[in-house]
């Protein structure tokens, strides 16, 4: 009788086991924007981009999903982060090594370029006051079209690519 019990209680555990795992692996459905990563080398410093890439999905994104002339996190979820392992030059402008979240302000000819000192926020609390440096840009049209968000660090410096556009920031040493 008693080894009965011990059996039910044994096989009621494993069952509720089973029914939790099951429903929490159904909630583990892929991000809609998901985390990405790049990095790589501009002459001896190493820069890191750490963002969350959202799809194009059919929409338009320049102008509609992503205003002109207001400020953008550059990405999804929290804000996009960047990291230089030396000081730089971006544009010609000095920027300290350290993290900075990466904001912009698209425009149909020219973008604006903020390096944030909060790097730890959600991606809609950006308050200008700590910006440690705007440079501009000047976006182009894309070679191939890119469904994701994405970044990528060349020996130039970096650059955004998303939907038909990229927008190139030249990061040089710092002098």
């Amino acid at each position: 009788m008693k080894n009965l019990r011990i059996t039910n209680v044994l096989a009621m555990l494993l069952i509720g086991i089973l029914v939790s795992s099951t429903a929490w692996a159904q909630d583990a459905k892929p991000k809609a924007s998901p985390a990405a990563t790049a990095t790589g080398k501009v002459g001896n410093t190493t820069i890191t981009i750490n963002y969350s890439s959202p799809s194009v999905k059919g929409r338009t994104i320049w102008g509609e999903l992503v205003p002109y002339g207001k400020v953008w996190r550059a990405g999804a979820n929290e804000a996009t982060t960047i990291t230089t392992d030396q000081d730089v030059m971006v544009e010609g402008k000095k920027l300290s090594a350290g993290t900075y979240s990466f904001y912009t302000i698209p425009g149909e000819d020219e973008w604006t370029i903020i390096f944030n000192k909060t790097n730890k926020q959600w991606g809609t609390q950006y308050d200008e006051k700590q910006d440690a440096l705007r440079v501009m840009a000047k976006p182009r049209k894309a070679s191939s079209m890119s469904e994701r968000l994405v970044y990528d660090v060349t020996k130039d410096g970096i650059v955004l690519r998303w939907e038909n556009l990229e927008v190139p920031v030249k990061v040089q040493a710092a002098k």
